[in-house]
C-alpha cells in the first residue's frame, strides 16, 4: 500500500496579491464633502468675527452717548451669526465623523498595531468630558501615521497645529459666552466682544488647518489604495 502524501492545509487568509480586505474603502467622497463643509464652517466663523466687531463698535457708540438701537442692530447680527455657526457646525460634525471613521478603519488595515485607542473612541472621544481634550487628536494622528506611504517621513505638524488652535478657541469660547449673557455696562460688552472675536478667529484658523488635514490624509489613503490591485 502506498504511503499517503500529506496535503498542506488550505490557507484561510487572503493570498498575497489577492483581493484587499473588505474593510478597505476609499475616503475620497467623504473627504471632499468634509472639506466643503469645513470651508462653510470657516465662512460662518468669519461672519461671526464681523458680528463681534459690530458688538465692539456698538459698545463704543454707547460710551459715546448713542441710543440703545445701536446695540439692538448689533445683537441682531450677532444672533444671525450664532445660528449660522450652529447649523454649519452640526452638519460638519456629522459628515466629519463619518469621514474619520472611514479613514480609521482603513488605517487599521494599513497598520493594525499602530492605534493606541479603540475604534469606538473615534466618535466617543469627541463627546466625553476631559478626554475630549486629547483623544480626538490621538486618533487622527494615529490614522495619519498609519497612512503615510512606506519609507516616507511622518510630518505631524498640521495635525498638532490644528488641534492646538481648536483647543484654544474652545477654551476661550465659554468665558466669552458667559460674559455676553448679561453685560451690564458698555465696557463689559466691549470686553466680551473682544474675547469672542479672538475665539471665533481661532476657530476659523483651526477650520482652515482642519481642511488641510482632511485633504492630505484623504490623499495619502487614496494613494495607498491605488497600490492595491482592486483599487487601481
Amino acid at each position: 500500500m502506498a504511503t499517503p502524501v500529506p496535503v498542506p492545509p488550505v490557507p484561510t487568509g487572503p493570498l498575497l496579491g489577492g483581493p484587499p480586505p473588505t474593510r478597505l474603502r476609499s475616503p475620497a467622497g467623504l473627504g471632499l464633502a468634509t472639506a466643503v463643509l469645513l470651508g462653510a464652517a470657516v465662512a460662518a466663523d468669519l461672519f461671526a468675527c464681523v458680528a463681534d466687531l459690530g458688538e465692539m463698535n456698538a459698545a463704543q457708540d454707547l460710551m459715546g452717548g448713542a441710543g440703545a438701537d445701536v446695540v439692538h442692530r448689533a445683537d441682531t447680527l450677532y444672533g444671525v451669526a450664532g445660528v449660522t455657526q450652529g447649523s454649519t457646525l452640526v452638519a460638519t460634525v456629522v459628515v466629519y465623523l463619518c469621514w474619520l471613521w472611514r479613514v480609521r478603519v482603513n488605517a487599521e488595515v494599513f497598520r493594525p498595531d499602530g492605534h493606541r485607542l479603540k475604534r469606538g473612541w473615534v466618535i466617543g472621544g469627541w463627546f466625553c468630558p476631559i478626554v475630549n481634550l486629547w483623544f480626538p487628536r490621538r486618533i487622527v494622528l494615529d490614522s495619519w501615521t498609519a497612512s503615510v506611504p512606506p519609507g516616507a517621513r511622518v510630518r505631524s505638524a498640521p495635525v498638532n497645529a490644528w488641534w492646538t488652535l481648536w483647543i484654544l478657541g474652545l477654551l476661550l469660547d465659554r468665558p466669552a459666552a458667559t460674559r455676553f449673557d448679561n453685560p451690564d455696562t458698555p465696557a463689559r460688552l466691549a470686553s466680551a466682544a473682544r474675547l469672542m472675536l479672538v475665539s471665533d478667529a481661532l476657530d476659523a484658523a483651526a477650520g482652515i488647518l482642519a481642511v488641510v488635514v482632511v485633504v492630505h490624509l484623504t490623499r495619502m489613503q487614496r494613494h495607498r489604495l491605488l497600490a492595491v490591485p482592486a483599487f487601481g
